[in-house]
């Protein structure tokens, strides 16, 4: 807490964790004089807690300020300072992922020009950064932050994502009224391309010879970021405004870091004019990836399992950075998670164009959230995963790099049981793996003969190789189903019989 004496002589401060009336732990610490100071104590409660209250009460006499209270577990992720919550961010590793995109979509255009997410004012020292509310409705007291956010993505390994505002607002602001777009005053612009380059200089530049980068490493980060990609708008209205502010961006990022992936957008749907006027100016000024947004019902995912078949083999790269299956109710269940580990298949099939992908949202507080169905549950005790969050933690733990060909027979003339049917192989070239994802969405399970014949340098003079299989299922409105494991056997040909309802992963 920083406090500081207004009036009188002050005194003590007690702080107390107060629950249904009880106080589980409780401290003091000395009054300041009359500069701002910042006290910190340890509380240790005597008793589990997980709804209650921080309670700070001057003791003395006179007027005293208060602010930035903030209250942390000793125990975070990795032991960070002002660190994230670490069954949660544990939850998190445990995808595995690749990359992580920030701030979030809607957080980072805002609910007008005066709310767009200024990366500058969440880094430094907490208690100078600038909090706000957000499009959602929330406060943002911006402790989370881009550094946080960075180092998050560090210590999992995996690449950051930022994503910044093409110069407009989101097009639903409610300064403006639904359909609007605010865009940054041309004059104004300059200023704000360079705080683009601003924060790939902080990510990437020296530390010795780089205004960001010197800054980078006195908050304790002198080694870069490394950064590789920057995303630039999110399911922005693609108007005139638009594009005039967006391609000056592209533009400056490329000629002053022309290694940096620059991912654009091409708006909210999975067609429609945005969605053709953002493909569009990629393919005219040769961006190099475009962030795809769609969320779609069962049956769609079902009939368009050849979705990027048809895309420009030397085109922009896509990164659909927000997908999920919705049914009335919006659950996250078997069928939901089945839909989605279709299209993964999909876009295994097609990773020379889709170049990445990630699940959208991806957190959400129990009895807080303004949107369904969500990756992950949680309340103040535990973490909660979905169905769906298994989906991608077994593909984002088995993906591989390289996609082998594979075909699938199917003994059935109907074309709603085929499109029903998804086989997806890719191999690690680091490991040697191999790793068979089968999706069976039918309510009947579907005996298969697997011919691995093409892999016969990897069996030699063996009969059979170890192998391990995973697979989830359930009832089509299963919640809460997870997957198994098991030691399996497989040979060059062999009978496999999918269960209904499932998702099964061979990893040979």
């Amino acid at each position: 807490v920083f406090a500081k004496q207004l009036e009188g002589k002050g005194g003590k401060i007690r702080v107390s964790l107060v629950q249904d009336g009880r106080v589980v732990a409780q401290t003091t610490l000395k009054a300041p004089k009359s500069d701002w100071k910042k006290m910190t104590a340890v509380l240790k409660a005597d008793a589990d807690a997980d709804h209650a209250s921080i309670k700070v009460e001057p003791l003395g006499t006179g007027k005293v300020a208060l602010d930035m209270i903030s209250l942390f577990p000793q125990q975070t992720f990795k032991g960070r300072k002002n660190g994230l919550r670490a069954d949660l961010a544990q939850t998190l590793a445990d995808l595995k992922p690749k990359f992580m995109r920030f701030p979030g979509g809607c957080v980072a255009h805002g609910d007008g020009l005066h709310n767009i997410y200024n990366w500058k004012e969440t880094i430094g020292p907490l208690e100078a950064r600038k909090p706000q509310r957000n499009l959602w409705g929330y406060h943002q007291t911006k402790g989370l932050g881009y550094y946080e956010y960075f180092q998050f993505c560090e210590d999992m390994g995996c690449e950051p994502l930022p994503v910044l505002a093409a110069g407009v607002s989101c097009q639903n602001s409610s300064d403006r009224g639904h359909g609007q777009q605010g865009g940054i005053p041309m004059d104004k612009m300059p200023e704000y391309v360079q705080d683009v380059l601003d924060l790939i200089e902080w990510a990437n530049g020296d530390a010795k010879t780089t205004k960001w980068g010197k800054l980078r490493a006195e908050q304790g980060h002198p080694a870069p970021f490394n950064l590789k990609y920057i995303g630039i708008g999110n399911e922005d209205l693609i108007s005139k405004t638009f594009e005039e502010r967006y391609l000056m961006i592209v533009k400056a990022v490329k000629e002053k870091y022309p290694d940096i992936v620059v991912c654009g957008t091409s708006g909210p749907w999975s067609e429609g004019s945005d969605y053709e006027t953002g493909w569009r100016l990629a393919k005219d000024h040769k961006i190099d990836m475009i962030d795809e947004h769609y969320y779609q019902t069962p049956g769609w995912f079902i009939y368009h399992q050849d979705y990027y078949d048809q895309y420009d083999r030397n085109g922009s790269k896509v990164y659909l950075g927000e997908y999920a299956a919705h049914t009335p109710g919006r659950p996250n269940n078997i069928e939901t998670a089945l839909c989605e580990a279709l299209h993964i298949c999909g876009m295994e099939r097609n990773g020379d164009v889709v170049a990445m992908s990630s699940y959208a949202p991806l957190l959400a507080k129990e009895h807080h959230t303004q949107w369904n169905p969500d990756m992950i549950y949680f309340n103040n005790k535990e973490v909660k995963p979905t169905v769906g969050y298994y989906v991608q933690k077994l593909c984002g733990n088995y993906c591989g790099d390289e996609y082998i060909e594979s075909t699938l027979s199917v003994n059935e003339g109907r074309k709603g049981v085929r499109e029903r049917l998804a086989v997806s192989t890719v191999r690690d070239s680091k490991t040697g793996k191999v790793y068979i994802k089968m999706v069976n969405l039918l309510n009947h399970p579907v005996k298969g003969k697997l011919d691995l014949s093409s892999l016969k340098d990897r069996f030699g003079e063996a009969q059979s190789l170890d192998a391990r299989l995973h697979v989830l299922t359930g009832n089509w409105d299963d919640r809460n189903a997870r997957p198994k494991e098991s030691d399996i056997k497989v040979k060059p040909e062999f009978d496999y019989e999918l269960p209904a309802y499932s998702f099964s992963l061979i990893e040979i």
